[in-house]
Formats: structure tokens, sequence, C-alpha cells
């Protein structure tokens, strides 16, 4: 579907206004059109963007036990989250549509009483596409985020090339990133909250792994962008750096071309030739003639989990329905 060989991302290093909804979504609408500005046709902003990655806090719980200000933390964060659809989705369209670009946001997503780690797809017409939930979230996420399913591991096909994202450490799932190639994804969004230089090494690999471009985006936050009462070990300075970003962009022969910043906030752009894909895929290409389909396969449950009463149920390989399973085929994505 892509009709622009050439396209100019944008990757946003900033800092949300920790567990303020409004203000936050102020805040994207502001980046979304500087981008815009300087020629962007893809802005993608950070994980959790939307309101608050919470590093550092404990949400007042330890195995067995939990706090009475710890489940106060716990619905503030879920009030500062974005039902899907709502308000919060509105306005991000419109900051997607009011620019003219692609946009891809981390959010905090609430669904009932849990809540997700999220990113939500837009088009420049302002369309919603669809999101994607991290499947797995990572440690001491896990008690304040649910896990995804395989109906939100989606790959879109625009006309400035196929964009997905795969959201921090699902990033070190190799059948993730094989089920992503294999749906052809060029522009692969990596959001994160990971500052360390371990990370570059990760997404210079993903690059050369499935000779794509990837776009790494994460929060650079200072103390003072959460509120004046958050406890963590990090003090009360409002100076001091809670995560230094690290933000940059690579290209499919593992090359980066913007970044990476660890100085501040700041928005990385990069002309992406979408010809260099096919290009690198000349001597590598992982799901084509670099597989071993008879060796190995790859099946992708794409069906939604089903639940009762919140009580998440089995599925049997005999109830999924042929037209949810995705068979990886390395040579290529086959559906059943």
């Amino acid at each position: 579907m892509s009709t622009y060989r050439n396209v100019r991302a944008a990757v946003i290093q900033a800092a949300p206004v920790s567990f303020d909804r409004e203000r936050t979504l102020d805040k994207v609408q502001e980046l979304t059109r500087a981008a815009a500005i300087g020629g962007a046709q893809l802005v993608v902003l950070p994980e959790a963007f939307v309101s608050a990655y919470p590093r550092g806090l404990t949400f007042g719980a330890v195995i067995g036990s939990r706090t009475t200000q710890g489940r106060e933390w716990y619905r503030r964060y879920w009030e500062s989250s974005v039902e899907i659809p709502g308000p919060a989705v509105d306005r991000l369209s419109a900051a997607a549509r009011d620019s003219g670009v692609y946009l891809v946001v981390g959010v905090i997503e609430r669904s009932g009483g849990t809540l997700y780690c999220t990113v939500l797809f837009f088009g420049p017409d302002g369309a919603y596409l669809g999101k994607h939930r991290k499947l797995v979230p990572t440690a001491s996420e896990r008690l304040v985020w649910g896990a995804g399913d395989g109906s939100t591991i989606p790959v879109f096909d625009t006309e400035i090339g196929k964009i997905g994202a795969v959201i921090c450490w699902e990033n070190y799932m190799p059948l993730l990133r094989t089920a992503m190639y294999a749906k052809g994804i060029q522009l692969y969004c990596a959001p994160t909250a990971d500052a360390r230089e371990s990370w570059i090494a990760t997404v210079r690999h993903i690059a050369l792994e499935g000779r794509c471009f990837v776009l790494s985006c994460n929060q650079f936050v200072r103390r003072s962008d959460y509120p004046a009462d958050y406890e963590t070990d990090f003090g009360d300075d409002p100076e001091t750096v809670i995560c230094r970003g690290g933000s940059c962009i690579v290209s499919p022969l593992g090359e980066i071309i913007a970044g990476p910043d660890y100085e501040g906030e700041t928005t990385l752009f990069a002309d992406l030739n979408l010809d260099e894909i096919v290009q690198a895929q000349f001597d590598m290409d992982s799901v084509g003639h670099y597989a071993r389909p008879d060796v190995f396969q790859l099946m992708v449950n794409e069906s939604e989990n089903r639940s009762v009463d919140g009580i998440s149920q089995p599925i049997r390989a005999s109830e999924v329905a042929p037209q949810s399973v995705t068979d990886v085929f390395i040579s290529g994505l086959m559906r059943q």
C-alpha cells in the first residue's frame, strides 16, 4: 500500500505531566504539531506517555500485604489512564488529524479495574487505527499492568509503509519479533523505558535481524515531572534525572541515523528511504531466503483471550477459529 519511498519520521523524547492526563494530552498536541512543522509524516512518543511510567513507585506492595496509601496511588494512576474509546482517544485523534501525521503513542489503558501498557495508532486523517497491548509486563510492572494477548499485535499497511510497535522488553521475545517480521513490518516502533547502553545494542540487533527501520523512543524525566508527594528513593530534588532517554533511529543495516540522545527533551528526525529495506534483504531476509521453513515453524494465536467475570478461560486448540491463527513458515505469512 505504500505510496512513499521516502518517509520523514520523528521520535519525541519528552516527559509527560505524570498522573495528569489532560495536561499530558496538551503536551502531546504541542509536540506533535512541532514535529509536523519539522516535516514529520510519522511521529512516535514513548512507552506509557499518557500519563506516567511510575518509575520507583512501590504502590505499597510486598508479598502478602498492600497498604492503604499504595491503593490510593493505584487509584490515582487509574484515574489518569485512558479509556478506549473515550475523550482521551478523541484528543489524540485530533492531534494526529490537526498535524496530518501518523501518530504512535504509548498510553496506560484502562479496562474496568485493570490497566494495560498500550500503544495507540492514528492516521493523518485522525482515524483510530488500533492498539497493541504489552504481552508481558516486566518484573514489578506486573503489579499494576495486565498482560495483552495475540489479538493486539497488528502491523498496519499504510501509505508510508508497514507500521507496528513492540514495547520495551517485549523486544527480547524472539517469537514476537519473528511474528512482526513475517507481517512485513518496515517501520518498527519500539517505545521503551530502558535507558541503558545495552538497549542501543538491542535496537541495532532488531534492525539488522528484521531488515527494518527501528524507531526507539524513551522519556527524559526529572523528579519535577512527577507529583510533589511522589515517594520514591529518588528524593525530592526537582532536577534529579529519573530517566535519561537514549532515543534513537536505526537503519535496516543497523546503523544509527539519529541519536541516541541523553541530554534532555528533544525531537529526533530522520529521512527514511524504504528502498534500503530491500537493499538490506539482498544478503539476509530472516523470514525469507535466510530461513529454514522445513526446520522451523511458528504459530501465532491472534484470537482475543476470553474471560468470564474477569477470570481468564483457557482456549483449546480445537476451539480457535482458523482465521485467528497465524502460521509463520518463516518464508512468509500464511493463514490456515
